[in-house]
């Protein structure tokens, strides 16, 4: 058998993890030896981690770069603690020198990259194949032993300043890179041409019977509640910059404005919420925009929701919007850079403008036009969600 190895993060509440539990549970473990090791043992979806899957140990020094620096001193991580600070102070610098400011990849892989001296090796095991599945890239590069390297991809880059000249001779250590969409392969390769040879598109994996079935365990209708005739909108992600729930009270007050009655609610966590709790309050809309928080299980919420809308600034390739798709809802999303590659307008969902003003003009057409409403939502029906076999173009790497 052959033997496979996954780094990742964590475990918390994100599309990206939802994506890694999905291929897990889509890994043949009848041909494959499949171990999994994540830099902190934490999140909502440790428990969802598959029985045949090995989980290696946590290593300490590894939980040094996850959590704020005063702890890491606490348990004693004083060296990996000193690379932090090293890559913090190299990061600020070259942002300064580059006039460099709003969402950047220099702090997170500057991290890394001067912490990685501080670490020991992830294991002794020589591995088939090791994925470096998200961000601890550098320590798939230094810390694994394998005949073949994987770094996965899913953010659109084009959106992301970084240090190119730095991250070129990152990425160009792995024999693929796997992108989740055609847009953020352009993207990537408009960055860093000199690796186009090395891309392979794997689409996040995604069972529609699991959604279904995953859909029907909970009623949330006390949760989601909506009076008279208003709509209920949803939204699902961190509450990060990159997702622009910050933006949805205001889009919200506008719609309202005009005349739409809606309610929408947000499922997710992150450093902006008191800042979208901010926005609420500023255009008074406590009554119509509701944070539920974190949800392990969020395909109940997407079941009971009229419409399902994406804000993003910009994407690799929303999971959530796909289970939407799944769960044959009307989805609405933003004009971001890979919005194309995620649906088609006007057939299995809506592309609306970025700004805020014309998001919400794009949403209340969709709510008074029940018969595109319908339309989209027989388009979801008619269409195959299902790509459980991309798990095979991994195998395919491995001459299997």
């Amino acid at each position: 058998m052959k033997d496979i190895l996954i780094v990742a993060n964590n475990l918390e509440i994100g599309g990206a993890e939802r994506a890694l539990i999905s291929l897990l549970n889509t890994m043949d473990t009848n041909k494959f030896n499949v171990d999994l090791f994540l830099l902190r043992h934490d999140g909502e979806f440790m428990n969802m981690i598959p029985k045949n899957v090995n989980v290696l140990p946590e290593k300490k020094e590894f939980t040094a770069l996850g959590i704020p620096i005063i702890e890491a001193l606490k348990k004693g991580l004083f060296v990996q603690v000193f690379g932090r600070l090293i890559g913090k102070t190299k990061s600020a610098i070259y942002k300064r020198k580059n006039n460099i400011s709003g969402p950047t990849s220099i702090d997170i892989e500057y991290s890394y990259k001067y912490t990685k001296s501080y670490m020991p090796m992830i294991s002794d095991k020589k591995y088939d194949l090791a994925i470096g599945f998200s961000t601890p890239y550098y320590f798939v590069d230094e810390k694994t032993i394998a005949t073949k390297k994987l770094g996965w991809l899913h953010t659109d880059y084009s959106h992301l300043l970084g240090d190119t000249e730095s991250e070129l001779k990152l990425w160009s250590i792995y024999d693929n890179i796997i992108s989740i969409s055609d847009k953020v392969t352009e993207s990537f390769i408009k960055k860093y041409p000199s690796l186009e040879s090395k891309i392979l598109l794997i689409e996040n994996i995604i069972s529609p019977d699991i959604v279904k079935m995953e859909s029907e365990k909970e009623n949330v209708s006390k949760e989601m509640i909506s009076e008279g005739d208003e709509i209920k909108i949803l939204s699902i992600g961190r509450f990060a910059e990159a997702k622009n729930f910050k933006s949805v009270p205001k889009i919200c007050k506008y719609m309202c404005d005009m005349g739409v009655k809606v309610r929408w609610y947000l499922i997710g966590y992150g450093k902006e919420e008191s800042a979208i709790r901010e926005e609420i309050q500023r255009y008074n809309m406590q009554n119509n925009v509701i944070i539920l928080g974190k949800k392990q299980n969020p395909y109940p919420y997407i079941k009971a929701c009229d419409i399902y809308v994406q804000p993003s600034l910009f994407e690799g390739k929303s999971v959530a919007v796909i289970e939407a798709q799944i769960l044959n809802k009307p989805v609405v999303i933003t004009n971001f850079t890979t919005a194309k590659s995620q649906l088609k307008d006007g057939i299995d969902g809506v592309i609306v403008p970025m700004d805020s003003y014309g998001c919400a003009n794009g949403i209340a057409t969709l709510i008074k036009d029940k018969e595109l409403q319908q339309r989209l939502i027989d388009n979801t029906k008619k269409s195959i969600y299902s790509n459980e076999s991309e798990v095979e173009k991994i195998y395919a790497l491995m001459g299997v």
